[in-house]
């Protein structure tokens, strides 16, 4: 629940509250619509992004250029869970109007996932909206990086990357500004959650080993150290969710403009509520990203 603005870790769903499962996001119905499945490395059969466009059926000048929904799915940072279950949400963000570039990766379980293959798929296929706004009407001036869960953790560190030291692994000259982050059940502090052995111990597998033994990879990937400057953050967290997400309170807490970084609980929302779009909870997200979009226009206006 919140409090004061922030989260309190430790609240349980009602005994009699179904919350979804990664099963039910298998078996929503998906709408019509089109997708570009296009590769952005040529390391692994897993560097690929989903790029769909709004169409003309929604409601939508399909000449752009259109605001860009950068989307990484979640899973734990585990092999088993990949992008398919983000299809609904990836439609329905095309609906609202953003050209949706969604990302998988390489993850703990998949050769050469882990430390340092997952950050830099998900830092290259982020760098690749430049080529594709060559072919397609993408206004890369309105990038707004989109994560779930793990996904979460790796949007925000995304829009942190112009922060990450030259003598790291992970460190680019020139990567990709993100103009805004929603973070959705995301798990800021990987610390705490090595701590708190996450997902079976999974981001020992992530990042190689603790803190204690890599504490420049974790100063270099977790959100909680390497923070985005200047750029708008919305976390967003359902009060039911018993897992991610209650890390929230402390990054907000440790925010050097608190002004920056947003709080918002859904209410009677687990962990896969946030992303089918046409639930209550999913609907409530989809009005915060258009909300941040507004805020980046205004932004751009000099309000």
């Amino acid at each position: 629940m919140l409090a004061g603005g922030v989260f309190v870790p430790g609240v349980a769903a009602p005994q009699d509250q179904e919350l979804m499962t990664p099963s039910d996001l298998r078996e929503l119905a998906l709408p019509a619509g089109i997708v570009h499945r296009v590769p952005y490395g040529e390391a692994s059969p897993l560097q690929f992004g989903h790029l769909r466009l709004p169409q003309r059926a929604h409601g939508h000048d399909p000449t752009g250029p259109f605001p860009v929904a950068l989307l990484v799915h979640g899973g734990c940072w585990l092999s088993q869970y990949e992008i398919s279950h983000l299809a609904a949400l990836e439609m329905a963000l095309a609906e609202d109007g953003f050209a949706v570039w969604s990302l998988e990766y390489r993850r703990v379980g998949d050769e050469g996932g882990g430390w340092p293959g997952t950050f830099l798929d998900v830092a290259e296929g982020a760098d690749h909206l430049r080529q594709l706004s060559r072919r397609h009407p993408l206004d890369l001036s309105r990038v707004i990086a989109v994560g779930h869960s793990a996904g979460g953790q790796l949007a925000l560190w995304l829009a942190a990357r112009d922060q990450i030291p030259e003598g790291s692994e992970l460190h680019r000259d020139d990567p990709l500004p993100i103009h805004g982050v929603l973070a959705l059940a995301a798990a800021p502090d990987l610390a705490a959650h090595h701590a708190a052995g996450t997902c079976g111990g999974v981001v020992d597998a992530l990042m190689g080993g603790s803190p204690e033994q890599h504490p420049e990879r974790y100063a270099a990937a977790s959100p909680m150290q390497l923070r985005p400057k200047g750029v708008p953050q919305v976390l967003v967290g359902g009060n039911l969710d018993r897992g991610f997400g209650r890390d929230a309170f402390a990054y907000h807490d440790g925010a050097t403009d608190p002004s920056e970084v947003l709080l918002r609980e859904l209410p009677g929302a687990g962990h896969f509520e946030l992303i089918a779009p046409r639930t209550e909870a999913g609907m409530e997200v989809r009005r915060e990203l258009a909300a941040l979009l507004g805020r980046l226009g205004r932004a751009t206006a000099g309000e």
